[in-house]
């Protein structure tokens, strides 16, 4: 199948289209969205130069699942999944922060903490943590969401005196996150996985806050193999996880940082059918559901009039 990297599509009542890193997102009548989740891969905040076939579906796939599976606990954006790539939900103004948690000492945070640092986003880090170490109790370490170039890290604090987002919403933002994580760690649990750390985003409708975008995906989140953790951790060794981060490594490995001047290593063939592979076994290990490729020719055709049928029942 062809990776789905662009599309122009013109909907009922479409206002405006945001081209996002992996994320193209129409607007319908400022009420709706409609978020098509390519087959673009980004990371270092740097979208790669080819796209990876199947990973838009797998992406919105999981995030269905995941959002059907915490409406309890906090309302989110979603309506309907017309089409395997794309979701309609609800337009809602977002908070201009990103809720990450962490459970685990690993990442970015690792490398921040290796660099000496021992407070992050105003949490105090123990002495003598070693990489991948479980937290006491899981932290939440926010960022800015940048419109163009890297998102920053800040604290609650901070968030509150800049006025990004009030102290009453903010509370709200916290325990959503922590009730949030909790239920994808129990739910990664029963899958053997371990759900390591996750980023959430909200926004406000109609003065009420909503769960908006992607959850739990190997894009939002990292996931390592409960079997065998314990033992790779004592002799400090890599764990062998589900994420996004094994993209991070080989560009790494490679020498690309998302630096200026720096070049993306050539993706060739192999390297893109290993990255479809590394997905689509997230997918099954994470849903503990085959994963059914969308082989349908046409594919821009089928997901424009799945989407117009479905707007066509809210407009």
């Amino acid at each position: 199948m062809e990776a789905i990297v662009k599309t122009d599509f013109h909907f009922p009542k479409q206002k405006s289209v945001y081209k996002g890193k992996v994320r193209d997102v129409y607007n319908i009548n400022d009420e709706y969205l409609v978020m098509l989740v390519s087959d673009r891969i980004s990371a270092f905040d740097v979208v790669l130069p080819k796209g990876i076939p199947y990973k838009g579906q797998v992406l919105n796939q999981i995030a269905s699942k995941f959002l059907d599976a915490t409406a309890d606990i906090v309302p989110n954006w979603k309506i309907a999944t017309p089409d395997p790539t794309v979701t309609v939900g609800h337009m809602c103004q977002p908070f201009k922060v990103e809720m990450v948690i962490r459970g685990y000492l690993t990442g970015s945070s690792w490398r921040a903490y290796q660099a000496g640092e021992r407070m992050l986003c105003g949490n105090p880090l123990a002495e003598g943590m070693k990489e991948n170490q479980k937290f006491p109790s899981p932290i939440i370490t926010p960022t800015t969401k940048a419109d163009e170039g890297h998102d920053e890290n800040i604290s609650k604090e901070e968030i509150i005196a800049q006025g990004l987002v009030s102290r009453e919403d903010y509370e709200l933002l916290e325990k959503y996150t922590f009730a949030l994580f909790q239920r994808g760690s129990e739910m990664a649990a029963e899958k053997g996985l371990i759900l390591v750390d996750t980023k959430y985003e909200f926004g406000k409708k109609d003065g009420k806050i909503y769960l908006i975008d992607e959850i739990h995906t190997p894009d939002s989140s990292r996931y390592f193999y409960a079997q065998g953790y314990e033992e790779r951790f004592q002799k400090g060794e890599k764990q062998k996880q589900l994420s996004k981060e094994f993209v991070r490594e080989w560009l790494m490995e490679n020498g690309f940082q998302g630096q200026s001047g720096q070049q993306i290593p050539e993706m060739t063939p192999a390297i893109i059918n290993g990255i479809t592979e590394r997905y689509i076994e997230l997918y099954e290990n994470i849903t503990g559901q085959k994963f059914v490729k969308d082989e349908s020719t046409d594919v821009l055709k089928r997901i424009e009039n799945n989407v117009n049928a479905c707007l066509k029942t809210l407009l």
